[in-house]
């Protein structure tokens, strides 16, 4: 009773937490980027600031009546002098690798991905590995035709792989109550999950490419062969995608599209 309020905003957060993780399997759409906003390089700051030079230790009176604490206090100073001079030498190397790192990816995203198939291959790869996938999806892609053509081909998850429960704080009592997904609502769940990850990765491309004029993205999923019992890749869905359709979809309002029934 003491600890009640402490006690519901933990139970609120977990319930939340299992929620989210339910609910954003069936958003990955959600964050599309829109095609039409071309790659922008912005500059980084190099954050790390440049080594002091140190500040040489004057003698005292008594420093100056012996020779060996003289001598000491120079040897210090000096050893603190040359470590100065090696920290700043390593952080002029590190900033002129930086600065060549900025002024690479400058000249790939502002040049490159326009008119270099294999710029465009590694900077499309950034793009992919920078999406934060809830489950774990395999992409491959191959670009095409001096890069006006890609297609995709992704390993999508299992419907096992789907989570089966929700969770709810009761309005009396202190505690959480989770309660099983029924099997069509994990069979929509999974349809949305599935779409949602095809949709996300055409955004993607055509965001990253501004070259790019279709997609052709396929998923497919393992599944034992029925004739031999081997596992076996079955495509589930494939689409090709034309940009100037693709522009057409309102990427403020993208979570009011039905992936599954459009």
């Amino acid at each position: 009773k003491q600890n009640k309020e402490a006690i519901l905003g933990l139970i609120q957060r977990k319930c939340d937490e299992i929620n989210e993780q339910v609910e954003t399997l069936g958003a990955l759409h959600h964050n599309t980027p829109d095609p039409q906003v071309k790659p922008r390089f912005v500059a980084p700051d190099f954050v790390e600031p440049e080594p002091l030079a140190p500040k040489p230790q004057a003698p005292g009176f008594i420093d100056k009546l012996f020779t060996s604490r003289r001598q000491r206090l120079e040897e210090e100073n000096r050893a603190a002098t040359e470590r100065y001079n090696a920290a700043l030498i390593d952080w002029k190397q590190r900033r002129a690798e930086f600065d060549k790192q900025v002024a690479d990816r400058k000249v790939l995203v502002e040049s490159l991905i326009y008119e270099d198939v294999g710029a465009m291959e590694n900077f499309l790869t950034q793009s992919l590995e920078d999406i934060g996938w809830p489950r774990e999806t395999q992409v491959a892609f191959d670009i095409q035709d001096q890069g006006t053509r890609v297609l995709l081909d992704v390993d999508l998850p299992e419907l096992e792989d789907m989570p089966t429960k929700l969770a709810a704080v009761p309005a009396r009592g202190l505690k959480l109550s989770v309660k099983e997904l029924s099997a069509t609502k994990i069979k929509r769940l999974y349809a949305e999950h599935v779409h949602g990850i095809l949709f996300r990765l055409i955004g993607e491309v055509f965001a990253a490419l501004p070259t790019v004029t279709v997609v052709i993205a396929s998923g497919y999923s393992q599944r034992r062969d029925p004739a031999t019992a081997q596992m076996r890749n079955d495509y589930l869905l494939s689409v090709q995608v034309l940009r100037s359709d693709w522009e057409e979809n309102d990427f403020q309002h993208l979570s009011a599209i039905d992936l599954v029934n459009t």
